[in-house]
C-alpha cells in the first residue's frame, strides 16, 4: 500500500488529523472524538496506521485484562513524499483531494455542531483569495510560511492554549492553464490544416 492509499483515506485522515500537535491517545479516547465512526472499524484504521509506522505505542496499561496501548503520531511518516504525489494520476490526485475535502467537512462539522461553538472567540474562518505570483515568488512565499508556522508547531499544550487546525489548499489559476491549452490546440489544428508545398523543380529542367 502506497503512502497515498494508506494515508487519504477518508476515516485514516481523521484519525491522523485527531492526533496532530503531539497529543497522545489510547483509542478509547479517539474513539470519543470520532463517534460517528463504527468502533470496530476505527480500531482497523488505527491497526493500519500502527502496522506502517505512522502511529506508534508510547504507552500501555492493563484495564480489565485489556491491553490498553496510548499512540503517537510520527508525523514524518505521516506525509506523502514529492516523488509520489508527483508519480500520482489526475484521478488518483482527484480521489485523495475528495478524501482531503471529506477530513476537512467532517472537522468542521463536529466544530459546529458541537457544543457552544463561538466563531468569533475561538478564530474559526475560512477565506479565499488570490496573488499574482511567478514561480519564484512563489517559492519564496512557501519558505516565509514555513518560517512563521514551523516554531509555533513546537508549543506545548497550556492552559490559554487551543488546538487549532490549519487545512492549505494551493491551486493555480485554472484561466491561465485554459489560455496555454487553447494556444496549444490553435497551434496544432495551424499546423494540421496548413497546405504542403510542391517541391520546386531544379533549374534547367
Amino acid at each position: 500500500m502506497t503512502s497515498a492509499d494508506l494515508l487519504l483515506h477518508p476515516v485514516r485522515l481523521r484519525v491522523v488529523n485527531a492526533f496532530l500537535g503531539d497529543r497522545p491517545l489510547t483509542t478509547s479516547q479517539l474513539a470519543e472524538e470520532l463517534d460517528d465512526v463504527p468502533t470496530g472499524s476505527l480500531y482497523r484504521h488505527v491497526a493500519k496506521l500502527a502496522d506502517a509506522g505512522v502511529l506508534q505505542v508510547v504507552a500501555e496499561r492493563r484495564v480489565r485484562g485489556i491491553v490498553e496501548r496510548t499512540y503517537m503520531l510520527r508525523l514524518q511518516a505521516a506525509r506523502i513524499g514529492a516523488a509520489e504525489a508527483e508519480a500520482m494520476s489526475p484521478e488518483e490526485h482527484s480521489r485523495a483531494f475528495l478524501s482531503y475535502v471529506a477530513g476537512l467537512l467532517a472537522e468542521a462539522d463536529r466544530y459546529i455542531n458541537g457544543p457552544s461553538p463561538d466563531f468569533l472567540r475561538d478564530g474559526f474562518g475560512y477565506h479565499t483569495t488570490a496573488m499574482w505570483l511567478s514561480d519564484a515568488e512563489f517559492a519564496e512565499f512557501g519558505r516565509e510560511l514555513a518560517k512563521l508556522v514551523q516554531p509555533r508547531l513546537a508549543n506545548a499544550p497550556g492552559r490559554a492554549r487551543k488546538r487549532r487546525l490549519l487545512y492549505s489548499v494551493f491551486l493555480p489559476g485554472t484561466e491561465q492553464r485554459a489560455k496555454s491549452t487553447a494556444r496549444s490546440k490553435s497551434t496544432a489544428k495551424s499546423k494540421s490544416t496548413a497546405k504542403p508545398q510542391r517541391p520546386r523543380k531544379a533549374a534547367g529542367t
